[in-house]
């Protein structure tokens, strides 16, 4: 496969502090090569006294310095790692962070309750696929309960509640079983902190709802539904059920009835109290447990930066997005179509990512291959005949808002070869404008183009995809095509000319079996 890059992911949660390596070889293949999860239990203390007690911090001292070695075992020195509510509310967390750096060499940030939100629901949408589209997305931790509800794919409201398992065991002192007076107490604080912060819920027994959480990949084992695909899922009226036999059960008990971990005992009929709770007061029959978190939304976010040019600040992504409209608004003035030239974007950015790894270029060529792409038919406002040299021109001169300098040019240049009409030429003006280093950019950025708008030369939008797979000296090019489609394998084997000179591999199109095809 193609460029390998090892990474890792670290989330120090409340009760247990997890581990994930990988490898990626492009965006979209991440192969996990080990897991560990090592009980902690950051948040004993942290919710009640504020403090995160030395022995606590220890242990956790402990599980940093062996995912160190694993770590260092198999390369991956990308990582991120995170922690969650129990550091964000301790007094003390600089010191389980210094003892962490001075031990490991490992840098632990503490981030905000919405950032954690945010990595889990990508974990979830890169879990289910573009195809399946929750409602509701919850996440139950040893600290809180994070809800996050959707419409039509789009975040509409986010609650966070201090309703976290270990959280609600120091605060209410539950040790074991849970007589009914107790379950009912804690069933009406539940439910006053929901109804507190949504007076009035959305009805969701039909709706596609997600819990996450290693109380809910526990309890999906015990009241288990009918799979979603290869995804598990919670039955409701089960879930209660075996909630009234988990409550009566002490810890000891728990352990050998599910053969579940001590530290996954003593929670559990807590977590199922709350699951259940929140499950009534949204009308909930059945929730996915897709069994990702905060460590997969972690490394998917790696896997981005290192094949679309890493992080950007809101600055830089302001700047773009200005950039993008005003050449979508001098596009729509020379009658493009939308349709094709968002088809090409897409199609030679997906490969800009892919091969991120070998090029190394950054966000701002990123935009600009964007850019060219939007662009690279406009010269047929003046002739379809060498509209690549009308575009180019009206480029170069068309005032093409906020579009300056060397971007410009480069722009220009895009447009002018983008269909192998025209090779890079010092004589060319866009070209000429452009130093060694940019020539050699944009040849690279040439190269994506005219892959990109060979797979959508028959304007139809029929290609969804292409993954790229480096072997030895080859790149393989699996085209993911709608069913009758045909695909012009020899026409993209001429028009990656220019790629296998720049990138010194030998170019293979071959189209995605139906096992390949990604959902």
């Amino acid at each position: 496969m193609a460029a390998p890059v090892q990474l890792a992911a670290i989330d120090a949660g409340s009760n247990a502090i997890r581990l994930a390596i990988a490898r990626a070889t492009s965006a979209s293949h991440i192969e996990i090569l080990e897991t560990e999860r090592a009980s902690v239990r950051l948040g004993h203390n942290a919710f009640t006294r504020r403090l995160l007690n030395d022995e606590t911090i220890d242990r956790a001292t402990r599980a940093f310095r062996h995912f160190r070695e694993r770590m260092d075992h198999y390369g991956a020195a990308t990582y991120r790692a995170v922690a969650t509510s129990a550091a964000r509310e301790a007094r003390n967390y600089r010191k389980l962070m210094e003892r962490i750096q001075r031990k490991t060499g490992i840098e632990l940030e503490v981030i905000s309750s919405e950032e954690e939100a945010q990595l889990v629901v990508s974990a979830v949408r890169w879990a289910l696929g573009e195809k399946m589209q929750p409602r509701l997305i919850f996440d139950l931790g040893g600290g809180s309960l994070e809800i996050n509800f959707f419409e039509r794919g789009v975040l509409s409201h986010r609650i966070a509640l201090p309703l976290g398992t270990i959280r609600v065991m120091e605060t209410f002192s539950i040790e074991g079983a849970i007589d009914e007076e107790r379950a009912r107490r804690l069933r009406h604080h539940v439910l006053s902190l929901l109804r507190s912060a949504m007076p009035s819920p959305p009805k969701l027994s039909r709706a596609i709802a997600v819990a996450c959480g290693g109380n809910a990949e526990a309890l999906v084992r015990l009241a288990s539904g009918p799979f979603v695909g290869r995804i598990p899922t919670i039955n409701v009226r089960l879930l209660q059920d075996q909630t009234w036999r988990i409550q009566r059960l002490d810890v000891a008990a728990r352990m050998r009835t599910f053969r579940i971990r001590q530290d996954r005992a003593e929670v559990i009929g807590i977590a199922a109290i709350i699951i259940g709770t929140v499950a009534k007061w949204l009308d909930l029959r059945s929730m996915l447990v897709p069994g990702v978190g905060v460590r997969e939304g972690l490394l998917l976010e790696l896997v981005a930066e290192q094949y679309s040019g890493g992080r950007t600040s809101e600055e830089e992504r302001g700047r773009a997005a200005e950039l993008l409209t005003g050449v979508r608004w001098f596009a729509r003035r020379m009658n493009y179509s939308a349709e094709h030239a968002d088809k090409v974007a897409q199609l030679a950015l997906s490969l800009f990512d892919q091969l991120r790894p070998i090029h190394e270029m950054g966000a701002d060529l990123r935009v600009v291959l964007e850019m060219g792409a939007l662009l690279h038919d406009v010269g047929h406002f003046v002739n379809k005949k060498a509209h690549h040299r009308h575009g180019e021109y009206l480029v170069l001169n068309g005032e093409v808002p906020g579009l300056r300098g060397w971007r410009r040019d480069m722009v220009a240049a895009l447009v002018r070869y983008h269909n192998c009409k025209s090779e890079p030429q010092v004589e060319h003006a866009s070209y000429a404008a452009l130093d060694g280093q940019q020539r050699r950019e944009l040849r690279m950025l040439t190269s994506f183009l005219r892959i990109a708008e060979k797979l959508e030369s028959e304007h139809s939008q029929q290609v969804s995809g292409v993954e790229i797979e480096i072997h030895g000296r080859r790149a393989i090019f699996q085209i993911r095509a709608a069913d009758g489609v045909r695909l012009d394998l020899a026409g993209l084997e001429r028009k990656a000319d220019l790629f296998e000179r720049e990138f010194h591999l030998k170019a293979e199109f071959r189209r995605a079996q139906r096992r390949d095809q990604v959902a």
